[in-house]
């Protein structure tokens, strides 16, 4: 559902009751927890249970699970997932009574009301670098405020309020989102067409963020090995941004040298301006991760903060909820879950599964995310899932999309190329449909950004028991 982003959007603390539809999800759980814990009345609803709702619960927030018109009673205000549907009895209800009704950018802007924000942007590695510049900054002796599309495990959240004025967050352009922001300074990780449900062209997603440079304040930290991130440059020069190029590319002001990644860890050495500042080891590995971690040392030191002290908290990073997360181990099989959704963000994933595998065999179970995602993107999804040693596709899941018989796995599954790959089906018998598949030694990868996350505990389930 697209909701119209208001002209006027005051501060959080003037919105009164705040209600949110879909508060599970990690976008509305952070601005959530962020409002709470100013002090302002805040409840939600959300469609199935999770531990999102168990744990804001925990902290004093009213959860409901299902949508019913009377969870709005004494409500002022309204914030919505893009995910819920115009005929949301809770929506419906919040129209009727002529509430509020906002997108979540909107609630998202008037945290950031008063504030010092530094907003992280991109097609890929948004979440990652939002989290990995947070723990920089907490490690370099700021307290700062943080919104992060996941949970953090070294941050113990996906939200918090600070005690200064500075506000990290991660700015989504999926919706047009980071449109509404005006923040002091950004990074901006990629721009790699994707979207296009909303944008309609490629050519409208990349002016997006030609606009979303316009709205930044003080500096910008572009990836300097992506083109779509370098076009900005000369805008954000125009602009009078201060402007730091971050890469591995010779001409970076910020580069990163001598790359080692192993199975547990990537390491790196850093110059700024041909100086080298000395090295960063971080406990996730991948060539994407050690990016992230560059553009989020680079916001740092334009912020004024050490480069030691910034180094130690990207070290003390381990990791995001669904980002090349570990589940566990059974029977001798690894398993790991990502959100990657994107061929881009699964070759990179990968690339980085590879690494851990360290010679195993690796097993990748997808799922596909979006019909018009896989109408556009379905062949170069099935290429980037050919490094894997075997691939099962499930249906796609539709999100706030309808089904297109034309757009099926298949689109996927025709274009791997190595691997033997097969249709999963539905989710919820893919468990079953792995395990005479797997043996010990194994590394099993679930991908995307649905419900595929279910999988990796069933089939550990299922691996215990057979053990």
């Amino acid at each position: 559902m697209k909701i119209d982003i208001p002209a006027d959007i005051p501060a959080a603390d003037q919105l009164g009751h705040v209600f949110f539809i879909g508060i599970g999800g990690a976008g509305l759980s952070a601005i959530a927890r962020l409002m709470s814990q100013q002090g302002i009345a805040v409840s939600g609803s959300d469609a199935a249970e999770s531990a999102v709702l168990g744990a804001l619960r925990a902290e004093g927030i009213t959860c409901h699970v299902g949508h019913d018109a009377a969870h709005l009673d004494g409500v002022d205000t309204v914030i919505a997932s893009t995910a819920v549907r115009e005929s949301n009895p809770e929506v419906v209800e919040a129209q009727r009574r002529g509430l509020r009704l906002w997108p979540r950018s909107a609630g998202l802007r008037s945290v950031m009301e008063g504030r010092r924000t530094i907003a992280v942007a991109g097609t890929h590695g948004k979440t990652t670098t939002t989290a990995m510049l947070t723990c920089a900054l907490i490690e370099a002796g700021a307290d700062p405020s943080f919104a992060i599309g996941a949970e953090v495990a070294s941050l113990g959240a996906n939200a918090r309020l600070g005690a200064g004025d500075l506000l990290v967050a991660e700015a989504d352009e999926s919706d047009g989102a980071f449109l509404v922001y005006a923040p002091e300074g950004a990074v901006i990780t990629n721009v790699d067409a994707d979207h296009l449900d909303n944008y309609g062209t490629i050519e409208a997603y990349a002016e997006a963020f030609d606009e979303f440079v316009t709205r930044v304040g003080s500096f910008i930290v572009l990836n300097a090995d992506d083109a779509g991130a370098r076009a900005l440059t000369a805008a954000a020069g125009e602009r009078g941004l201060t402007v730091m190029l971050a890469g591995f590319a010779g001409d970076a002001d910020l580069q990163a040298r001598d790359l080692v990644i192993d199975a547990s860890s990537s390491m790196f050495t850093v110059t700024r301006d041909g100086v080298e500042l000395g090295a960063v080891r971080l406990a996730v590995p991948g060539a994407h991760y050690a990016q992230d971690a560059l553009l989020a040392l680079g916001a740092g030191l334009l912020l004024g903060h050490d480069f030691a002290a910034l180094a130690a908290g990207l070290a003390a990073y381990t990791g995001a909820a669904r980002r090349m997360q570990l589940l566990g181990a059974a029977g001798g099989v690894r398993v790991y879950d990502s959100y990657a959704h994107h061929p881009t963000e699964i070759a990179a994933d990968l690339a980085a599964a590879r690494a851990i595998a360290a010679g195993d065999r690796l097993v990748v179970a997808y799922q596909p995310h979006l019909v018009s995602r896989t109408r556009l993107y379905g062949a170069e999804m099935g290429q980037a899932l050919s490094a894997a040693d075997r691939v099962v596709v499930a249906d796609i899941y539709l999100a706030r999309e309808d089904p297109d018989p034309a757009v099926t796995p298949a689109l996927i599954i025709d274009a791997v190329e190595g691997p033997v790959a097969s249709a999963g089906g539905p989710v919820s018998g893919l468990a079953e449909m792995l395990l005479p598949d797997l043996r010990p030694g194994d590394m099993l990868l679930t991908l995307g950004a649905g419900d595929i996350t279910t999988v990796g505990p069933a089939v550990m389930e299922a691996l215990e028991a057979r053990s």
